[in-house]
Parts: C-alpha cells; structure tokens; sequence
C-alpha cells in the first residue's frame, strides 16, 4: 500500500474529484459543514430542526451579515478593516442621542451612515496615499470611533422614537408559523446588491484584480488608489449601517456595543472562503460563514451546559481549519 504524501493530500483538498475548481472548494466546505451542524442539532435537540432556527439565525446575525459584507470587500483587495465594530457602536451612539434630542428618524439614519462612509473613505485614502499598513490605519480608526462614542456619553441611551420601535417590533410572516423581521431583508438587500457590485461592474472586477496582484492591476492601468478607497468607504458605510440595524436590535445607543464584532465579522468571511491575501472570495461563502457562526451560537443554547465562551472556543478551531485549507489550496496553485 502505498503512502499518500503532503502533495497528494493537497491535490485531493484542492481539486477532490478531479473537476471541482480550487476557488470553489472552500464554500464548499463551508456549506457542507452548515448542512452537518444543523443535522447534527435536528439529531440531537427536539424542535432544532425547523425553518425558524435558520431565520432565527438571519435575525440575531442581520446586523453582522451586513459588516461582515463590506469586510468581504476590503479582504478581497488584500487589506484588512479592524474599526468596523468601533463603528457600529459610534452609529448606535449617534443615531440614540440625536433621536433622544428630537431629529426625526430619517435625517438620523442618513447622517449615520454619511459619518460611517467618510470614516472609511478617510481610512482608505490614509492606506493607499500614505502607504500604511491597513491593520495600523484601521486600528487607530477603531480607537478614533470608540472614543468619540464615549464623547457622546458613557451610559447607555435608550431608543424610544416610535420609527425605530415600530421597525423593531416589526414581523413579517412568511406562512406556516415561519417569520423574519425587517432586519433580514435588509441584510439580504444588502447581499444581493453586493453580490451585483462584485460580479457584474467594473468597481467589482477591480476588486478582485487589486487583490489578485496589486502591481499587476497598476501594470493594466485599472484605478487601484479609487478602488482601494472605495472598498473602505463601502466597508465604512456597511458598518454604519450594521449599526443602525444594531439600533433596531437593541433600541440603544451605547460605547460597549459591538466589542469584538470586527472579530466576528473577519472569522465569517474567511470561514466563508474568501483568501486573507486577497483576489478570492464569494459573497455567498460570507452569507454561509455568518450562518455557521450563528448557528454555533444557536447549538450551545440549545445544548444549555455550555458557556457562551464555548463559541469563541469553536470559533478559533474553525478558523485554524480554513486558514490551514487556504494555505494548502495556496500551495497547490503556486
């Protein structure tokens, strides 16, 4: 019998089948790894296995999704966005203390998200004019956006406007007691035109070709400098409106929301299979990522002896494994 070497365990990973393109093999992963979850959870738990717990999933994770969609495109260029759940605070903060103040609900929601697009506007041209590295740029942007949230105020502001409890208390019902709030559609609005932007226009396809090889994007004279901005200031306003729909979730504004979501956001879209180095992804792998995270979460409440730090804990091993995938897809392709 004859020994299988570390070529040929990257040839199976990468191309199993010997038809499946490398790109594809990680969303793969991912969506096989979901549909085992949620058997497992209907195996094991009664009433997990229903149509509700997965738009259960899309409704605590809406806002997410929607970070997690314009961290999809600052990864695809290369870069990194470590101030977005800074951000999502900074627009509870925002939207609770001007609603409290007595602005009407959409001149509220607009210039959250007109702050939120020109903190990444600013960032992305900060990265590529300067030639700093994002992870130092991003960082100091998360520290800019959580102190101007305490600025603002250091308690918690709750949210009464009765546009933003109406939206809150919304339900919308799909049939056979199946429901979803407006917070999914939202999100899935988000996605969907993303998923255009990325595939179908110009901007997209100097997305991906700045990740695949910047130098090389420069060479075919494409705008890396306008793209490379643009993917912040999109990944700015996704935050910003990831906190407004943070708002509507939790009808409040407060300096402590959202710590770690930039954490959460980063782990979704690489377990989604987009490539830390860039110039690989899918929006729909970032969709299947934030559902696995939420379904783990979803699990261990189900489970109920478990602490919630069992998430991180699963979390972490994920991201250990797709990391590990995509440097052997990595090899294979060099």
């Amino acid at each position: 019998m004859s020994t299988i070497d570390g070529a040929a365990v990257r040839r199976l990973i990468s191309n199993p089948g010997g038809h499946i393109p490398p790109k594809y093999v990680p969303v793969l992963v991912t969506a096989g790894l979901f549909v085992a979850m949620f058997v497992a959870g209907g195996i094991r738990y009664d009433g997990f296995a229903t149509g509700q717990i997965i738009l259960n999933v899309f409704i605590d994770n809406a806002f997410l999704l929607v970070v997690a969609v314009g961290m999809t495109f600052v990864i695809l260029t290369g870069g990194i966005d470590l101030s977005v759940g800074a951000v999502v605070a900074l627009a509870t903060m925002i939207a609770a203390s001007l609603l409290r103040d007595g602005w009407p609900a959409p001149v509220v929601i607009l210039l959250v998200l007109a702050v939120g697009t020109v903190l990444g506007f600013g960032m992305g041209a900060i990265v590529h004019y300067f030639e700093i590295q994002p992870f130092i740029v991003t960082l100091a942007g998360m520290f800019l956006a959580r102190g101007l949230c305490y600025t603002i105020g250091t308690d918690s502001i709750p949210i009464e406007d009765p546009t933003f409890t109406a939206i809150a208390q919304t339900r919308i019902d799909l049939g056979g007691e199946l429901w979803i709030s407006p917070l999914v559609v939202i999100a899935i609005v988000v996605v969907l035109v993303a998923a255009y932007v990325l595939h179908y226009t110009r901007i997209g396809r100097n997305v991906y070709a700045t990740g695949g090889s910047e130098q090389s994007a420069l060479l075919m004279g494409l705008p890396v400098a306008r793209t490379k901005i643009a993917v912040y200031a999109i990944s700015g306003f996704c935050s910003a409106l990831g906190g407004l729909l943070f708002s509507f979730y939790m009808l409040s504004g407060y300096g402590l929301h959202a710590v770690g979501m930039e954490l959460d956001a980063i782990a979704a879209v690489v377990i989604g299979g987009t490539l830390l180095t860039g110039g690989t992804g899918y929006l729909f792998g970032t969709v299947l990522g934030v559902l696995v995270l939420g379904l783990i979460q979803t699990i261990i409440s189900f489970e109920g002896t478990l602490s919630s730090w069992w998430t991180k804990i699963v979390i972490g091993l994920l991201l250990f494994v797709f990391i590990l995938l995509q440097r052997l897809i990595g090899t294979r392709k060099s």
